[in-house]
């Protein structure tokens, strides 16, 4: 199978570049700064030669976007929606304009389009749009006007060959550097993982296995189009999150945060404390629906898988080091 990852060198494009690859799978990424042989170079606004990979392929995943970790100034929202509207854009130009168009178009989303909610989950046919909540920043409703716009770019384009999934993902759980995992690893261990403004916020997730799965499995059903919720059925309160991720990594205690401490460390670490604060209480109602099972259903087992292999990467790279050092 062919499969074209543009935005592919990401943290979530990383993790289906190597599976996908791993499967067999012949993948290209589309990037701005390509340095591998698979990769090809593209400023994710524009036609251009790129538009070849696409033009043969069996499948896309559009994975591009700036990232959400970051200042919610109006300089980076609208980078963050012009970055995502666009290349949303540009990929339904090169699949209306293909030859052989895809069979499947997988676009990123985000479960953030959801309402800050704490009394009832969210599907994908009772789930409520987020934008209107009361007593909520400002900016979290332009999040999901960019949300809105970016599975909108990919509706109205003209592919009536290629079937279209938006992918409303929960954040994605793996072990890379970097990752949110990684992040919420990190002040875990340093006793810094309580809970945050209370912790009654839900968390919802996605073990990176069963994210990949949940790709692999939505490319083969032809029968799925439109929204789909990528999340586990265990999303649960920030507090109880937390405590599973200390007991994960044999951490007893984790100091708690009050709201403006939140906010204080989002400035230092120069992001936004949506990510913390908003309560996204989404499950996958197509998904299980369509006969998917999850691998990691709830948190406890996510976290200890997690942070098995977390504790292999970090030990390869000590006996990597220690051997450089010999040399």
């Amino acid at each position: 199978m062919k499969v074209v990852l543009p935005g592919g060198t990401g943290q979530v494009g990383t993790i289906l570049d190597r599976a996908l690859t791993a499967a067999g799978h012949e993948v290209t990424v589309l990037t701005r700064r390509p340095v591998r042989a698979h990769h090809i170079g593209w400023d994710g606004a524009t036609l251009g030669r790129w538009a070849a990979a696409i033009d043969g392929c069996d499948v896309v995943i559009n994975l591009a976007g700036r990232s959400v970790s970051c200042r919610y100034t109006a300089e980076n929202l609208q980078a963050m929606m012009d970055s995502r509207v666009e290349s949303s854009r540009v990929v339904g130009e090169a699949t209306a304009a293909a030859t052989r168009p895809p069979r499947v178009w997988l676009q990123m989303s985000t479960a953030t389009v959801y309402a800050h909610r704490f009394d009832a989950a969210h599907d994908e046919a009772t789930g409520v749009i987020g934008g209107s909540e009361a007593g909520v920043p400002d900016c979290w409703a332009h999040s999901i006007e960019i949300a809105k716009n970016w599975e909108r770019a990919q509706a109205e384009a003209p592919t009536p060959a290629t079937r279209k999934v938006a992918l409303r993902s929960a954040m994605v759980m793996s072990p890379d550097r970097g990752g949110v995992f990684d992040v919420l690893s990190r002040l875990a261990r340093l006793g810094l993982g309580g809970p945050v403004a209370g912790g009654k916020q839900y968390v919802s997730w996605i073990h990176d296995e069963d994210f990949v799965r949940a790709v692999e499995f939505l490319i083969t059903r032809d029968d799925l189009e439109g929204a789909v919720n990528l999340a586990s059925p265990g999303p649960l309160p920030h507090r109880d999150f937390m405590r599973a991720l200390r007991t994960a990594w044999g951490v007893p205690v984790g100091l708690p945060a009050t709201r403006w401490m939140a906010e204080l460390g989002g400035f230092a670490l120069r992001s936004d404390t949506e990510l913390l604060l908003k309560s996204r209480r989404v499950v996958p109602g197509r998904l299980r629906a369509a006969g998917f099972t999850f691998a990691y259903p709830e948190w406890e087992s996510a976290a200890t898988s997690l942070v098995e292999r977390a504790r292999l990467v970090r030990a390869a790279a000590r006996r990597a080091r220690e051997s450089s050092h010999a040399v």
